[in-house]
């Protein structure tokens, strides 16, 4: 009996501005993940607002996805993304980081898809999938 592989990926701002102008590989995960109980796109609320702040309508488009799971912060998320932002990363990064690394649900983490994956890396725990620039 083969058993299915669940697989998992964080966005972060620039994978979501990415994605709201066609880029083909960003868009793909979303479809991937529509089509397959085993897969799972997150997407940090502090980089879906950054990435809104960008480009005005990014925040309704990729919430109107259903394959697209928006992760808010709770106690304790707010307070490791207060101890990453207090090391120095941005709280849009810190928010992407701190979903990325391992947990009790991944115990492998998730990797983070990027079109700035050097952004991630000075903090540990962390992978990246690196977008192309090109749509």
């Amino acid at each position: 009996m083969t058993r299915a592989v669940t697989r998992a990926v964080v966005y972060d701002e620039s994978a979501l501005l990415a994605l709201g102008s066609g880029n083909r590989l960003a868009s793909q995960f979303i479809a991937n993940t529509e089509h397959s109980a085993t897969r799972h796109v997150y997407v940090p609320t502090l980089c879906l607002a950054a990435a809104d702040a960008n480009r005005e309508g990014i925040a309704e488009h990729v919430g109107a996805l259903p394959s697209a799971d928006i992760v808010e912060l709770d106690f304790a998320g707010a307070s490791a993304v207060g101890a990453l932002v207090r090391g120095g990363l941005s709280w849009r990064i810190a928010h992407a980081v701190h979903l990325a690394r391992p947990s009790l649900a991944w115990p492998d983490g998730c990797p983070v898809v990027t079109r700035s994956p050097d952004l991630y890396e000075k903090t540990s725990l962390v992978r990246t999938i690196r977008l192309p620039d090109h749509p």
